[in-house]
This record gives C-alpha cells, structure tokens and sequence, in this order.
C-alpha cells in the first residue's frame, strides 16, 4: 500500500493540531508555511478530517483548525482510512490461491495494526532513533 501525499500530508496537518492543542486554533496558511506546502492543498484535505469530526473549525480573524478530541485518541488509521479510504494493500480475490490470500491477509492486518496502534501523541512525542534504520531501504 502506497501512501499518497493526502494521507501524508493529512498527518502533518494533524500533528501541527497536536502540537497546537491548548493554545487556541492554527490555520492552514501557518501549517503550509512551516512545513512549505501548498496551503491550496491542505484546504482540501482539511475538509474531510473536519466532515470525518477529527477537527473544529473556528472562524474569525483569529480562526483556524483544532482538534476535536485529545492526541491521544485520534489514530494514524483514523486520518489514512478518511483521507486514502480502507486499508488494504492488496485487493483479495476469491479464486487467489489460498497461501497468497493468506498472506495478503496478514500484511493487511499487520498495516491496520501499527497505524491503529499510533495516535498523534506518539507521533508528537516520536524520538528520533540514530539505530532505526532508512524506512526506504528494505533487507532481506
């Protein structure tokens, strides 16, 4: 499953709101600056996140986007499944072979496990590792 730039940049909305919580809203043009994005795109994205009530809009001259629940209750699989829809790297077949279906299964369930397993606190609160290795790079 390959992440668009919505549901990547869907996350660096979110976690600017994270980040913000308690301070009042944040508008789309401060997240585009600090992040340099397209504050055009972001107004896309952001639409959904609020329809989905993962945000709050607030109007005025000091208006801008909160979050509508804690950091901690909000999932990277929340903001993929309204912004990508269904997690599911592979479309399964019927008439796959059983071991193939099998295994489609397992890296379906394995993707929803570790963006259900992380909220935007942890993605926030996310120490760098020196030993984490490239996310690009895979070994076999």
């Amino acid at each position: 499953m390959k992440i668009s730039t919505k549901g990547r940049y869907g996350l660096t909305i979110m976690m600017a709101l994270a980040k913000n919580k308690g301070r009042g809203p944040l508008s789309l043009k401060a997240i585009a600056n600090d992040h340099n994005l397209s504050e055009h795109y972001l107004e896309q994205l952001i639409a959904p996140l609020r329809n989905a009530g993962l945000v709050n809009s607030i109007r005025g001259a000091y208006g801008g986007y909160v979050l509508s629940k804690l950091p901690s209750e909000i999932t990277a699989a929340d903001v993929i499944r309204v912004l990508e829809g269904p997690i599911q790297p592979v479309e399964v077949m019927e008439d796959d072979d059983p071991a193939k279906r099998e295994l489609w299964v397992k890296i379906r369930d394995a993707v929803k496990d570790v963006l259900q397993g992380t909220t935007l606190d942890d993605l926030i609160h996310f120490d760098s590792d020196p030993q984490v290795q490239d996310p690009d790079m895979f070994y076999i």
